[in-house]
């Protein structure tokens, strides 16, 4: 029997990439979206992950049509730029309620069937989660709780026979940088560094990884039979990492400054 994955914001970016993946791999693939349509070859649930009620119809919808759920994946999220002292605060609760507790809402509704099959979560993190970068704030802040969330989990999890892990990529070219809700307001008290710090976010992710690499790293991760909780992809980004744990917070948040705050 094959396999029952449910996939948050699997009509874009990583989401999308990682249905494809699956589904290639032999997996029945769900994808969940505010989209009324999903991508071909998949099952696809019309739901708002910040809203209960719809996340645990969608997940019923799987458990009657397929008996079982073997694995959650959660890519649904956005971002959002700015400064701190200039970010409307309902813009930075809507980016946790979507990117943090949308993703607890869906892993809460999922567990008690993981639980019956011995499933798996996968999360989608972030190297920012660990290279807190400036004028991005909410969201690192919102990755690093996943990351937190993530490990402790896992340690709740282990004896009833549920995994979980994330994934913390680095940049990627997707339609997030496009997505992305930014707010220039305040640059001029801040010298420019807000605009800068943008722009230099956006020329890396224009550069960087195709979110299929992201993919194929959690459709291995979905097969394995043990994962431990954090993955970083990419070589650059495991030195960066490592970095972040080894140099002194001081040194590392001024060489975070330097890149992204100047």
């Amino acid at each position: 029997m094959a396999k029952i994955a449910l996939i948050t914001g699997g009509t874009s970016g990583i989401g999308l990439q990682t249905a494809q993946a699956l589904s290639a791999a032999g997996w029945t693939v769900y994808t969940l979206s505010r989209r009324g349509t999903g991508p071909e070859g998949m099952i696809h649930l019309t739901a708002d992950v910040t809203c209960p009620a719809q996340v645990d119809a969608a997940v019923q919808q799987v458990i009657v049509q397929q008996g079982q759920l073997d694995l959650v994946v959660n890519c649904a999220g956005f971002g959002i730029a700015g400064a701190v002292e200039f970010t409307d605060t309902d813009l930075a609760r809507q980016l946790f309620d979507v990117n943090f507790f949308g993703m607890v809402q869906v892993n809460r509704a999922a567990l008690p069937h993981l639980r019956r099959s011995g499933g798996r979560i996968i999360l989608v993190s972030s190297v920012a989660a660990v290279v807190p970068i400036p004028f991005q704030t909410y969201y690192s802040a919102a990755k690093a709780a996943m990351n937190s969330y993530t490990m402790a989990l896992a340690n709740e999890c282990r004896s009833l026979g549920v995994s979980v892990c994330a994934v913390m990529p680095g940049d990627l070219a997707t339609g997030f940088t496009a997505a992305r809700k930014t707010s220039l307001k305040g640059d001029d008290i801040y010298g420019g560094r807000i605009r800068r710090s943008v722009e230099k976010m956006e020329q890396d992710e224009a550069q960087g990884m195709d979110p299929a690499v992201i993919a194929r790293r959690i459709a291995v991760l979905a097969e394995k039979r043990r994962v431990r909780p954090l993955y970083t992809v990419g070589a650059f980004y495991h030195v960066t990492c490592l970095l972040a744990k080894l140099l002194p917070c001081g040194v590392l948040n001024r060489l975070i400054g330097l890149l992204y705050s100047r």
